[in-house]
């Protein structure tokens, strides 16, 4: 089965709105405000869109809850790590690293087996992953590394969690949805910690537009792929999607004026190869 152009356009969107939100947060002058404004700006559009949705079953919800404390960890992660660190180095860690610890945990814990190109993937993630902490080391922002790294383990998690979940609840775009709305107020709380100050700096009109139009480039990437899925092979649609990783450079090169060198360009080109031949594996 050949992918129709229009379901790759679709993918390519995704791909770039997922790299556009991430930049976001970068570009703004306080990053826990700016993820703040992103998760209430997901999870009022969430919100709207399940009352015309059916209910995940009951076996699902164990999972959302587990995957709604997982995203409060994750958000708070993407907050640090992009205070400390380029888009060029945190994005690629966390979008590359992940998929390839999804798969270990699925391969240890879900039964599910790796073949050789799914080892092959992996170790070209990590090639790339040691040569970008190497550079990072060097550029003295290996604090920033280990949140990536440390986010890409709450990715990882999160996701072989909601494999689980979403297969159980029979509705997977609700299920999607409620992962936007149930982590949010805790989430909110916690970046701004339970500081009136903060919360009504990330709640003026400037932040909170950024922040809904991250939430709106967030659901609409998910959901570019959710249906693209429906149009052509999945596993093609996932590595497709792993185009992301040089959206991210390429954004974070215009619009943050970010320059990874060489050797950082060709570390991320390593880990989208290594998270393509993954996926494709």
């Amino acid at each position: 089965m050949t992918i129709p152009p229009w379901a790759i356009t679709a993918v390519l969107a995704g791909a770039a709105l997922h790299a556009a939100w991430n930049v976001a947060i970068r570009g703004g002058a306080d990053r826990r405000s700016a993820t703040i404004g992103l998760i209430l700006g997901g999870a009022v559009i969430a919100g709207a869109t399940l009352p015309f949705l059916p209910r995940p079953r009951a076996a699902a919800w164990p999972h959302l809850l587990a995957t709604a404390l997982l995203h409060i960890v994750y958000f708070n992660l993407v907050a640090e790590a992009y205070a400390r660190g380029a888009v060029s180095l945190i994005y690629p860690v966390m979008r590359g690293t992940a998929p390839a610890l999804t798969a270990l945990i699925a391969t240890i814990f879900l039964g599910e087996t790796l073949g050789g190109a799914g080892w092959c993937g992996l170790l070209l993630i990590s090639a790339g992953v040691g040569l970008l902490a190497r550079r990072r080391g060097e550029a003295g922002e290996g604090r920033a590394l280990m949140l990536a790294l440390a986010n890409a383990i709450i990715i990882a998690l999160y996701t072989a969690n909601d494999g689980v979940g979403v297969r159980l609840s029979e509705a997977p775009l609700a299920y999607a949805l409620w992962t936007f709305v149930l982590p949010a107020i805790p989430a909110i709380l916690i970046l701004a910690r339970f500081s009136p100050t903060r919360l009504r700096a990330a709640l003026k009109p400037g932040p909170l537009l950024r922040g809904f139009g991250g939430g709106a480039c967030s659901i609409a990437s998910y959901a570019l792929a959710l249906w693209a899925m429906t149009q052509a092979p999945i596993g093609a649609i996932a590595a497709l999607r792993e185009t992301a990783l040089l959206f991210g450079v390429l954004f974070a090169w215009w619009f943050l004026h970010e320059r990874p060198g060489s050797r950082g360009l060709t570390a991320i080109a390593i880990i989208a190869a290594g998270a393509t031949v993954l996926r494709l594996g």
